[in-house]
């Protein structure tokens, strides 16, 4: 079996593009806590992260339900295998199944970790390059749907364009600051509606995994109302 390749063919190109971009920095900012903060409650899982895959590191700049794990290293990060892949990836239990992209390191850092189920959607850069995955953690295995994975794949370039919006506004040396925490300001509203809608629908209907289609239908209609949002300023 031929082996998978360790790095993309573009990482140089695509770790210096991750530091012009200051992405660390940025994805630090609140809004985008609130982006894992629904990622978490969306899929019922008790972990969501924004991860950044760095040349040695893995960080975490947003993170729910893992206190204190800010970095790891590259080679013990199951994110780091959606960079090498250039693509969503899911695990559903990587305890009991067999994944030949996932390191060793990073099947005993999972193990240690007691983590059973991973999925991570592309998180991209402004000029389109992957910077790392917003991605979901479970201590118990459990299936994940196509459906499913569209969706996490669609709050996944909702974040990526609010890097992508962050980046234009901080560009812009008149009012760029302004127009950024006007933005910023919208935008958790807009996801606090999204957080309200989830919990109306896990009230009704009961915590269900996998999440039931009409489920994700109804959200993915609020979600482009947010989509809207950030498509009505390109500045």
């Amino acid at each position: 079996m031929a082996m998978l390749p360790t790095l993309p063919d573009d990482e140089a190109d695509r770790l210096f593009s991750l530091r012009s971009f200051e992405v660390l920095a940025a994805l630090a900012e609140p809004v985008f806590e609130e982006f894992v903060v629904l990622a978490a409650r969306l899929f019922q899982v008790p972990i969501s992260l924004l991860s950044v895959v760095e040349e040695a590191d893995v960080h975490y700049p947003a993170n729910v339900g893992m206190p204190g794990h800010r970095q790891q290293p590259r080679a013990e990060a199951l994110c780091s295998t959606a960079i090498v892949l250039s693509r969503a990836v899911v695990y559903h239990d990587v305890a009991l199944e067999h994944y030949p992209e996932i390191p060793a390191e990073a099947l005993r850092a999972a193990a240690k970790n007691h983590v059973r189920f991973y999925a991570g959607a592309l998180l991209l850069l402004p000029d389109q390059r992957p910077l790392g995955t917003l991605c979901l953690i479970d201590r118990e295995a459990r299936p994940f749907t196509p459906d499913e994975q569209r969706i996490l794949e669609l709050l996944a370039g909702l974040v990526s364009r609010t890097l992508a919006l962050r980046h234009l506004c901080r560009g812009r040396l008149a009012k760029g600051e302004a127009d950024w925490a006007q933005l910023s300001a919208e935008l958790q509203e807009e996801i606090g509606a999204l957080n309200a809608l989830v919990r109306y629908l896990n009230a009704r209907n009961g915590s269900r995994v996998p999440v039931p289609t009409a489920f994700l239908a109804q959200v993915e209609g609020r979600m482009h109302d947010l989509q809207e949002v950030l498509e009505a300023n390109r500045f």
